[in-house]
């Protein structure tokens, strides 16, 4: 199984809801709290394209997206391929 990163913030609901969804299929994940780091945000902004909310999901060195994004990827049946990918 690939290496799962996810940027969150504390108060993000979204955030809360990605992390059930990983925990739930009993993917083990690395989080980065980017509230009170202004480096790990610029590393996520880095890492993502420029996009400054979180969520922030990379599988491996894929970039998922946010929440809809790894919700999407999890309903078309896509997730778990991603996941075990070499």
């Amino acid at each position: 199984m690939k290496t799962v990163e996810i940027y969150t913030s504390p108060l993000c609901g979204y955030c809360h809801a990605a992390k059930r969804l990983l925990a739930g299929k009993g993917v083990p994940f690395a989080e980065i709290d980017v509230m009170g780091e202004p480096e790990a945000r610029a590393e996520m902004m880095q890492r993502a394209n420029g996009r400054r909310t979180v969520p922030q999901v990379f599988v491996g060195d894929c970039h998922v997206g946010g929440y809809d994004d790894l919700s999407a990827l999890e309903r078309a049946g896509r997730l778990d391929p991603l996941l075990d990918a070499q």
